[in-house]
């Protein structure tokens, strides 16, 4: 008889303002909903101050992050997936010159 011993691993959690977001959790987003999120994808909760909390859960190796659900979320990262767009086109556009030299 095989017995498994299964250790769940804690990870952190942390829950993060639209305003914080560095840039790998704005790519964490944007991966993850490359579409934007909808309800189902909304995590309700209460924080310690008994406040209730509306975010969507992304995460890396060892955290799980509580991005905060909010109007301004959307718009930041529509504007974080358009920089990364004409970073590309410029990228694409610096090559193709160097191609054409």
């Amino acid at each position: 008889m095989l017995l498994l011993t299964i250790t769940k691993i804690q990870m952190k959690r942390v829950i993060i303002d639209y305003k914080k977001l560095t840039s790998e959790i704005l790519s964490l987003l944007s991966n993850k909903f490359p579409d934007g999120y909808n309800d189902k994808d909304i995590v309700v909760f209460d924080n310690h101050h008994n406040e209730t909390i509306e975010a969507v859960e992304v995460s890396t190796k060892d955290t799980t992050y509580l991005v905060k659900v909010s109007s301004k979320l959307h718009y930041t990262m529509i504007n974080f997936d358009n920089a990364l767009e004409k970073a590309n086109i410029k990228d694409l556009d610096l090559s193709n010159e160097t191609l054409n030299d």
